[in-house]
């Protein structure tokens, strides 16, 4: 069996959130979904699975960590710079917010940081690993 990682978010709102995730380019799976949680999917071993808070309590009595309050980055690969850039665009445009840290930019390697619309932050970035210098 493929290796594949399933990240829990507890969120506020599903269908802001299912809009959300799919503007910036992930996939809707019903299979793993109902009116209480719903997969979106990045790749074929990375999905997101939003929780409302009743869903998510359902897993757990361990509390949803305050708002403002940051308990995981999640960084994700991303074809190209152009590619980082049109996640941020789409964040801002469905809820969430955009470039929440400084841009890096360090040649070989380009990130700009977005919360979701629950403060769940999400780093897509662009390497170029033949360009990386050899103590990067």
């Amino acid at each position: 069996m493929t290796k594949m990682i399933f990240i829990s978010l507890p969120i506020k709102d599903l269908a802001v959130s299912k809009a959300f995730y799919e503007a910036l380019g992930f996939e809707y799976n019903p299979q793993y979904s109902d009116d209480k949680g719903a997969c979106m999917i990045w790749s074929e071993s990375i999905y997101v699975m939003i929780l409302t808070h009743e869903k998510w309590h359902s897993f757990t009595d361990r509390p949803i960590p305050p708002e403002g309050s940051s308990e995981v980055a999640l960084n994700i690969s991303c074809d190209s710079r152009e590619e980082v850039d049109a996640m941020n665009v789409a964040a801002a445009g469905h809820g969430g917010t955009c470039d929440i840290n400084p841009t890096q930019d360090l040649g070989f390697m380009y990130g700009r940081d977005l919360a979701d619309p629950d403060g769940h932050i999400w780093g897509p970035f662009w390497m170029d690993e033949k360009g990386m210098p050899e103590q990067a």
